[in-house]
Formats: C-alpha cells, sequence, structure tokens
C-alpha cells in the first residue's frame, strides 16, 4: 500500500526529531521543508551544520540513511542550502 504524502511527510518529521538532538549537539539543526511528487525529501540545514566541511556527510551517511531505512520508499535526500 503506497503510502499518502501526509504520512510520509509525519513519518519524515518523527525520524528527523530522533536524529536532532545530535545535530544540535554540534550547534546545528535541520528543518523539513517539502517532500517532492518524485520523493525527494528537501532539508535546510542551520547553525554550524549550514557551514559545516561535513555537512555532506552527515546528510547523506547519516539523515539519508536513516529516513530510508524507514521509508524505502525516498529516493534521496537533498539539503537546499549546501
Amino acid at each position: 500500500m503506497e503510502r499518502t504524502k501526509e504520512e510520509l511527510t509525519q513519518k519524515i518529521l518523527n525520524v528527523l526529531d530522533q536524529v536532532r538532538p545530535y545535530l544540535q549537539a554540534d550547534g546545528g539543526d535541520i528543518t523539513f521543508l517539502e517532500i517532492t511528487d518524485d520523493n525527494v525529501v528537501n532539508v535546510e540545514l542551520t547553525g554550524a551544520c549550514g557551514s559545516c566541511a561535513f555537512s555532506t556527510v552527515t546528510l547523506k551517511n547519516g539523515i539519508e540513511t536513516t529516513l530510508k531505512k524507514v521509508l524505502p520508499e525516498i529516493k534521496e535526500v537533498v539539503a537546499v542550502n549546501i
């Protein structure tokens, strides 16, 4: 059964709430912006994460991997500001 956009959004928000403390511990944060019709999640990395050299690694190896484990239909996570 395919999830609705609203169901996907709620699950994404739940996952981001789980990873947020790790980002905040380093002075950063993440804001969910949208999920596109082709299941790309757009986020914004803020605080220290917005300018950190490791932000791409954090995004792809941490956040994207975690989201895809919970929601296999997610194609990619993109930070619009890095």
